[in-house]
Parts: C-alpha cells; sequence; structure tokens
C-alpha cells in the first residue's frame, strides 16, 4: 500500500508543472473541436496530434494525447445533440434522445446533461483505473473469441429491438448493415467480396462516410421534404421552455443511471476490440430496461443522455488498462497512443509501472485535470452551440452539408468517399420515410465485422460444440436469443389482451 500512495505522489508531482496542465488544457481544446468535426474520429484527433509531441518530454506528451483522446469522445455529442450528427461513432446514441430534446425546444438541458454525464464517466473511468488496472486487464485476457462474438451479437440484437417502435423494422436494418459488412476482403480468405470491382471498396465500405451520410445527409433530405413541419418545429425551439436547465435536482436524480453506465464503460472498454461504441449501446439499453419510464427513450428522455454519455467517456480510462498494463490497445485510438509510447522509447507492460511510475501514474491522474478542463470549456461553450442550433436552417442545413462533405473528404482525401456519403445520406433518407431506425444499420457496421471475424475464428478452433465449454459465451448468447424473441412475444400477448378486452364473453 506504501508503494501505491508513492506511485500516486510521483504521478502528481508529473501533473503538478506548468507544461503538463497546458498540454492537457490543448488537449482537451482540441479534442472538443476534433470531436464536434463530423469525420473526425477520438482516433484520427489522436494521430493528428501526435507530430505536435515529438520535442516534447513523455510525461506532457502522454498527457496531452490522453486528453484530446477523452476531450473528442465528448465533443462528438454536441453535433448529435445540436443538429442529429454525430462527431463520432460513440455519439450514435446520444442522438436517439439528444436530438428530439433539441427540437422540443430544449437544447441547454441536453448539452448541460451530455457535459455532466461525460464528466462523470470521465471521473469513473480516471479512478477505476488507477484502483483496478491489473486486475481488470486480467479479467479482459480471459475472453476469447467466443465471448467476443456473443457479446457482439447481443449488443447487435439489443439495439435492432429497441430503436424502433417496430422491432421488425429494426432487425431488417441491423441486417442491412451486416450486408454491407460482406463488401470487401474475406476474414479468412485472401479475396475481395461484392466490391464491384472497385479498390476503393477493397478493404470494405469505409464506416465514416457511411455514417456521416446516413444520420447528418439523411436527417437533412428527411427535413427539406417536410419543410412546413420543420418550420412549426423551429417556432416551437423558439419558444421560452428553451432555456430550460439542468437542476442540481435533475442531476442528482441521475446519478444510478450515471454510475451504472459508467461501470459498464469502463468495464466493456477494458476488453480489447469492444471500444466505447459498444459501450455507449449496451449502456443506452440497460438504462431503458431498468428505467422506470421506459417509454421516454427516443422522445428527449434525460437518462437517455446520460447513459451513453457517461459509458463513453468512462470507456477511456477502461480502454487504457490492457494498453499500460499489458501493452494490447483497448480501440483505435490507444493503438495510436501505443505508437506514442514507442516514439518515446517506452515498453507498455508491468515493468513500465516498476521503471516509470510516476509517468505511469501521471498520465493516470492527467485524466482528473482533463475532466476539469472539460467541464469547464464545456461550460464557456454552452451558449455558442446553442446559437448554431438557434441558426436559421437555411443557413444551418448548407452548413451540415458542406461538414459533411469536408468530413467524408478528410479521411481519406478522397472524392469516392464524398459520393458514398451522399449515397448513403440518400439511403437514410429513404430508411426514415419508411419509418426504419438507422441506428441499427450503423451498429450493423460497427460489430459486423467483429461479428464475422470471432465466429469463424471459433468455428476453427473448436466448431460449435465449443461454446459449450464458455458459460459467459452461453450466457450472452442466451440473452441475445431472448432479446430477439421479447418483442414477439409481447406483441402476441397484446394481441391476446386485446382480443380478451373486444370479446370478454368468449374468454370467461
Amino acid at each position: 500500500m506504501d508503494g501505491f500512495f508513492d506511485n500516486l505522489g510521483a504521478g502528481l508531482a508529473a501533473v503538478a508543472g506548468v507544461t503538463p496542465l497546458l498540454m492537457i488544457a490543448v488537449g482537451v481544446a482540441a479534442g472538443i473541436v476534433i470531436g464536434v468535426l463530423p469525420g473526425l474520429s477520438p482516433a484520427i484527433g489522436v494521430a493528428l496530434m501526435l507530430p505536435a509531441t515529438y520535442g516534447l518530454a513523455p510525461e506532457p506528451a502522454l498527457m496531452l494525447l490522453v486528453s484530446v483522446y477523452l476531450a473528442a469522445n465528448y465533443g462528438g455529442s454536441i453535433t448529435a445533440i445540436a443538429i442529429n450528427t454525430p462527431g463520432t461513432p460513440g455519439a450514435v446514441a446520444t442522438t436517439f434522445d439528444g436530438y428530439p430534446l433539441t427540437r422540443k425546444g430544449k437544447p441547454r438541458l441536453a448539452l448541460d446533461t451530455s457535459l455532466w454525464a461525460s464528466f462523470f464517466g470521465g471521473l469513473v473511468g480516471a479512478i477505476a483505473l488507477i484502483l483496478f488496472a491489473v486486475p481488470l486487464a486480467d479479467v479482459a485476457l480471459e475472453l476469447s473469441s467466443y465471448e467476443y462474438f456473443a457479446l457482439a451479437a447481443f449488443g447487435l440484437t439489443v439495439i435492432a429491438a429497441l430503436a424502433g417502435e417496430d422491432p421488425a423494422k429494426g432487425f431488417i436494418a441491423a441486417a442491412l448493415g451486416l450486408l454491407f459488412v460482406t463488401v470487401g476482403y474475406d476474414t479468412q480468405l485472401p479475396f475481395s467480396r461484392f466490391d464491384l470491382g472497385l479498390p476503393e471498396l477493397a478493404d470494405g465500405i469505409p464506416f465514416i462516410p457511411a455514417l456521416i451520410g446516413l444520420f447528418a445527409l439523411g436527417e437533412v433530405f428527411h427535413r427539406v421534404e417536410v419543410a412546413g413541419r420543420d418550420r412549426a418545429a423551429a417556432a416551437e425551439a423558439d419558444a421560452p421552455e428553451g432555456a430550460d436547465r439542468l437542476t442540481g435536482a435533475r442531476l442528482w436524480s441521475l446519478k444510478r443511471v450515471m454510475l451504472k453506465s459508467s461501470l459498464l464503460g469502463t468495464l466493456i472498454g477494458s476488453v480489447p476490440g469492444a471500444g466505447g461504441t459498444v459501450a455507449t449501446f449496451i449502456a443506452y439499453n440497460e438504462a431503458k430496461r431498468t428505467s422506470r419510464k421506459p417509454e421516454d427513450f427516443g422522445e428527449g428522455s434525460l437518462e437517455g443522455i446520460a447513459a451513453p454519455e457517461s459509458a463513453n467517456n468512462a470507456s477511456v480510462g477502461g480502454a487504457l488498462i490492457p494498453l499500460m498494463t499489458l501493452g494490447i490497445p483497448g480501440s483505435a485510438s490507444t493503438a495510436v497512443l501505443l505508437g506514442a509510447l514507442m516514439i518515446h522509447r517506452l515498453a507498455p507492460g508491468p515493468q513500465l509501472f516498476e521503471a516509470e511510475p510516476g509517468l505511469v501514474y501521471g498520465v493516470f491522474l492527467s485524466l482528473f485535470v482533463a475532466n476539469a478542463f472539460m467541464l469547464l470549456f464545456g461550460r464557456l461553450g454552452a451558449r455558442l452551440w446553442v446559437r448554431v442550433i438557434a441558426a436559421p436552417r437555411e443557413i444551418l442545413y448548407p452548413l451540415i452539408v458542406a461538414l459533411s462533405v469536408i468530413g467524408s473528404y478528410s479521411v481519406e482525401s478522397s472524392l469516392f468517399h464524398v459520393a458514398l456519403c451522399v449515397g448513403f445520406g440518400v439511403l437514410g433518407w429513404i430508411l426514415k420515410r419508411a419509418d426504419y431506425p438507422t441506428a441499427p444499420v450503423v451498429l450493423g457496421l460497427v460489430l459486423g465485422r467483429m461479428i464475422e471475424e470471432n465466429l469463424t475464428l471459433s468455428l476453427v478452433k473448436g466448431g460449435w460444440a465449443g461454446f459449450l465449454d464458455r458459460p459467459v459465451a452461453l450466457v450472452l448468447l442466451a440473452l441475445t436469443v431472448l432479446a430477439f424473441a421479447l418483442p414477439a412475444v409481447r406483441r402476441a400477448r397484446r394481441r391476446r389482451d386485446a382480443k380478451a378486452r373486444s370479446h370478454p364473453a368468449e374468454s370467461s
């Protein structure tokens, strides 16, 4: 225990300096801007900032990059709430309730909820990183391809069942996302599938242009089509209740969902390959399942905003656990951080804790400082975001289209990506017209490759019988079947009850 406090003291000394604090502040500001811009994920943001650390000492360099990682996760929620355009993949679930609350004239309430939930989740993730880094890494190492497949299948099934009013449409949308994943190189065989002879599709459908098209352009096309109703909604957003704020009592009422979601985010984030995006969807589902008002989800529920945002930022601390303790990146962003460690000639693992305790615990403690800066900058910028939301639609919609084009083009400087973004925008518009949810399509794109790779690997290792020796995987698969069957059971029960009410004599 004395060694633990000595390490904390060394970490505190590493953080308590002008240069480290300045790097953390710069990282948070840059991360928020990167998160706001569609197409620039936290991983891209960390990669963009990596050259700026070449001339720095290892401690402030890593603190800068970790701060970018944390703040970009929060920044993605701003555009998700403001214009239904998730700035990062982890902010997709935030659109479910964040944007409906904006359309009700309460953007400030949604933004404040997102900020405080991100702050709370970031603190929980940082605490877990300090206290449970080694034990959680050991748990993550015990998971195999069987558990990864079951976890991904469970997450996809749950969101498909809950994403819309009609679960059948949710499952069809999820299947469409999985269908898109079949484009590109096979996970086991050395050839490309369904790429139409286009070299740009050899590695599969690029995720960022598809994400921007489905959510941003699809929403713009849909709103332009229903311009009359949109003007009515805009008038509603100008109502006095638009100044609604997050009171202390409201924030306190969210404490349970934020704590539970933060713990889920930390745990799932510590599983290599799962990442914050998976954590946000699972946290959102769990919050809806246990809520006293599940009918409010999708209509502007504060719990529906707090759950994914808490999980998203808590996953940062979780993803750093396997990186720092085992040298295994838990996400795309930590893969870039691994490169930063190597650039500074540092090898993550148990030996790093012994050789450089000040650096390791300095990075851990920098998350607390980064969260404080994030809360400060988020509060200062709230008025700016609200003004953007209140901009005339004649200005806002062209701005969204411009950001979508820039965001999709910036991934690989490819006009093909822009065309793909527009194509998915048309698809998103068609799905909205037919009342099909777009979130399962995105999650199918996110989890499809994970499902295919781990299922194939599991079947090669032990076939279907191998699942019988993996109790965790069996439990997850059982929950997947339950999530798939439950909507049909509920529908049959409602029909039976309706029939009994319409023919009381027969039922008696």
